[in-house]
């Protein structure tokens, strides 16, 4: 049985308001996270991600109030990210209202902290981040053939701040064995720009794992969450900016895909 994809809006949280800019720098406000949360709520959205996007920077815990504000006023999947450093912070996002939690830096700097998450709190409510930018020299581990020639994905922390010489694809694998549930593979090159997802970095991942990849960065119009599901096989593509600025809203999208067959949910 063919899973349906989904569409997945994502809060970039910035000490309590929304906030959107190009490749991670250059932030604007995009508006109050519950009065957006809602929103996509509204127009059935298939799962809201929320990333307090400084808290990690900042070394300091998650808005709890905020996500707690957030969980009370929608009734869909709820994946909640940032600064999370171990079972406790996990324990009180989730009792907050979160489903899942999205941990980064954290797992990149302690890696049995994955199977750790997953044995306590379940496989299915962990997922990995992993922001990833394109290097086109010889040091990377794996060699991507791309449309723009040879290149190997690095792995950034702290709110792609911090680059980690990790190979995104190696490390992608890495964490799907230590029990991740789901990978939310951000592209950093893409990110906010509305140019489309990173297909080959989407791509090669989804082949290389057998757990779900949220496909992430880039989203600008329709046609790139089809290519995200049908070349990138992603199973989700999640987007900010095509939302927060009404410039297509998630029923159109919607439509748009299942008139070309792509599966979604109702």
């Amino acid at each position: 049985m063919t899973l349906a994809k989904r569409i997945v809006p994502c809060l970039d949280v910035d000490h309590g308001r929304v906030v959107k800019g190009i490749n991670f720098v250059n932030l604007r406000s995009a508006g109050d996270p519950v009065e957006l949360a809602q929103r996509y709520c509204e127009a059935r959205a298939d799962e809201l991600v929320f990333l307090d996007i400084t808290a990690s920077p900042e070394k300091r815990k998650i808005l709890e109030r905020v996500v707690r504000d957030v969980a009370e006023n929608i009734n869909i999947p709820f994946t909640v990210g940032g600064g999370i450093r171990g079972e406790d912070d996990v324990r009180m996002v989730l009792c907050s209202g979160a489903d899942k939690v999205s941990v980064n830096t954290a797992a990149v700097e302690e890696p049995r902290l994955i199977p750790r998450l997953s044995k306590i709190f379940g496989s299915q409510c962990v997922v990995v981040a992993i922001d990833a930018k394109r290097r086109y020299d010889s040091e990377g581990p794996v060699i991507v053939k791309t449309t723009e020639g040879d290149c190997w994905f690095e792995v950034y922390t702290y709110g792609g701040r911090k680059a980690t010489g990790l190979d995104a694809i190696l490390w992608a694998q890495k964490v799907a064995k230590l029990g991740a549930g789901e990978l939310l593979v951000t592209s950093m090159d893409r990110d906010g720009t509305e140019k489309g997802y990173d297909l080959e970095l989407t791509l090669t991942i989804s082949e290389k794992v057998n757990i779900p990849v949220i496909a992430s960065g880039g989203a600008g119009k329709p046609e790139n969450f089809y290519d995200a599901f049908t070349i990138g096989k992603a199973d989700a593509a999640l987007a900010a900016s095509v939302f927060h600025y009404d410039k297509f809203p998630i029923p159109l999208i919607k439509k748009y895909l299942v008139e070309r067959g792509i599966e979604m949910r109702p």
